[in-house]
């Protein structure tokens, strides 16, 4: 073997052992659910941190409507609405408080805890816009160019893993303001949904809202 095709077979190789060892330190640390169900149920007094449960239920099943179910939700999708609460993304004095004192890797173990959980269903509050609400979410409007909800969150609502919410089952007074929250630029994580929000009227998102709360 001539010396400049060593050289050439010693840098390749040395470039797919350094690739290999970058690849390892980038690796995600896997998530540990028992602390993360430690955080959410006890939270952290050392650190202020309040317990999750007091708002958002046993195992993740919010009772107060203003609240969102977080049982069975993306841990990819929760991860990032708590780093985006740290920021100017998600406006909420609460959930900002809160989200700045967690670590990477208390998010991490709370999100892996609450996509374990299984969702209690919920079920429409006003029968007389689940009809809307069905034909906007299957069918979207198409004189207002807004495309069907189940394109990105799917036809039961479980979303996409790491990229759309479960919002299936979710209260309607919550999904409600998110919508509301998207259509007046107070939550700003989603470009994507503040386009859509902005074409639709209070009736509509009362109809889809209502509508998704009884998808199982």
């Amino acid at each position: 073997m001539k010396f400049s095709q060593l050289v050439k077979s010693l840098c390749v190789g040395l470039l797919a052992v350094s690739s290999f060892a970058v690849a390892s330190d980038a690796a995600p640390k896997k998530a540990d659910l028992a602390r993360g169900e430690a955080l959410y149920v006890n939270g952290d007094a050392s650190r202020n941190i309040t317990a999750c449960v007091a708002c958002h239920g046993a195992a993740g099943n919010s009772t107060i409507a203003q609240n969102p179910k977080l049982a069975d939700q993306h841990e990819a999708y929760l991860v990032k609405q708590l780093h985006d609460f740290k920021g100017p993304q998600r406006n909420n004095p609460v959930m900002t408080t809160i989200a700045k004192a967690l670590t990477d890797d208390d998010i991490r173990n709370i999100a892996a805890f609450l996509d374990a959980q299984v969702q209690k269903p919920g079920a429409a509050k006003n029968k007389d816009t689940v009809e809307l609400g069905k034909k906007i979410y299957r069918g979207g409007i198409a004189e207002k160019n807004v495309p069907a909800c189940a394109a990105c969150h799917s036809p039961t609502g479980a979303g996409i893993p790491a990229q759309f919410a479960r919002i299936g089952g979710q209260h309607q007074d919550y999904t409600d303001a998110q919508l509301k929250a998207f259509r007046s630029g107070a939550r700003k994580n989603s470009p994507q949904m503040t386009t859509i929000a902005k074409r639709l009227s209070d009736e509509e998102i009362q109809a889809v809202a209502d509508y998704v709360a009884g998808l199982k």
